[in-house]
């Protein structure tokens, strides 16, 4: 299904910000490491039947483990504070601990938490920045607050970027993503509702989430131990080959997979979304502008025209005169689309 959607903004900056995404609705409330986002109101964005559904609360202590003993603490510490004057729906407080899912060098996640509730459908988000260092999952941070207060259990994770050997940054994705049963807050997760959603590059990491149940054996990745059932992917690489051969990111892809395609199709067959299609069992959405200059609309049309030859239902959603860096911000139709399907879960 093709949807186009026009857009009333397009505002963001036409190349990647050298530290932080460009200012967002909930810039000031998610400022810090390990803290409690106070009560506030945000206009647009917020489901009601996501917020109905949730009460302000205080911070917590995160004791933060993987599946074997303690690797780390971390203290989620403030109070709520007092709600803005802005028209809109009321936030609820969302505790935000940071949890490790492995022991190598940046290997950890950031929880974002409604303060009070039961088991909540889980998102797994995956940052942008085409793979490069330089860029963390503090590009997520307002996206992943709206989706707290949405009503969903955020795992905002970090990975290795593309300065590390191949497959570094997928078997990190991977192990974070199958960290989510052995969680400290696994008590809080309804684990059959999740989902995975990202943002450009992190569309890419998205949708190879999704598709690891296509994996040959023995591959990073192959044998996932959680499958998720929703997968949103913001102005994705869908095609790594075409986007190693188009130059995109100036040679992102080639530095993300050690090489060039002809040279490793090997590795490029496992690593690429467009070639692990058919994908089963998985709602898959594309979102994209299609005034982006980043990452072309091609990437997402090709994905889903792949998909549907091979019986695959991908929504794909056309978002008309919006770039690249609207899916960050929390007030424009990007992220709204995003939002919407995620209810799916």
């Amino acid at each position: 299904m093709l949807t186009v959607i026009p857009a009333s903004r397009a505002t963001s900056p036409t190349e990647w910000p050298t530290i932080s995404p460009p200012a967002a609705t909930l810039r000031a409330h998610v400022a810090g490491e390990s803290s409690v986002l106070p009560a506030a109101r945000v206009a647009g964005v917020i489901s009601p039947r996501g917020v109905l559904g949730l009460a302000a609360g205080a911070g917590l202590t995160a004791m933060v483990s993987g599946c074997g003993p303690s690797i780390g603490e971390r203290r989620a510490d403030g109070t709520s504070g007092d709600e803005a004057s802005e028209p809109g729906y009321v936030v609820p407080a969302v505790e935000r601990p940071v949890e490790r899912y492995g022991r190598s060098e940046g290997q950890e996640g950031q929880w974002y938490l409604p303060a009070l509730g039961g088991r909540l459908p889980v998102v797994a988000l995956v940052h942008g920045g085409y793979w490069k260092p330089g860029y963390d999952r503090h590009l997520e941070d307002d996206v992943a607050a709206v989706l707290a207060t949405s009503g969903f259990a955020v795992w905002n994770i970090e990975y290795a970027p593309s300065s590390a050997p191949w497959p570094k940054t997928f078997r990190d994705v991977a192990a974070a993503v199958d960290h989510l049963p052995c969680s400290t807050h696994s008590d809080r997760l309804d684990l059959d509702r999740v989902a995975v959603a990202g943002h450009s590059a992190g569309g890419h990491l998205a949708l190879w989430v999704a598709s690891r149940g296509s994996l040959p054996d023995g591959s990073v990745g192959a044998g996932p131990r959680v499958r998720p059932r929703v997968a949103v992917a913001q102005a994705p690489i869908a095609d790594l080959v075409t986007g190693a051969h188009e130059d995109l990111g100036g040679g992102a892809v080639q530095a993300l997979m050690d090489g060039e395609p002809d040279d490793l199709p090997d590795r490029y067959a496992v690593s690429s979304p467009q070639a692990l299609l058919p994908v089963g069992g998985v709602r898959i959405t594309l979102v994209h502008g299609d005034a982006d200059d980043v990452v072309p609309l091609s990437q997402s049309t090709r994905y889903a025209e792949a998909a549907r030859a091979l019986g695959v239902d991908v929504r794909l959603e056309v978002l008309r005169g919006v770039g690249h860096f609207e899916h960050l911000d929390p007030a424009t139709e990007a992220v709204s689309a995003m939002v919407t399907a995620l209810q799916a879960l």
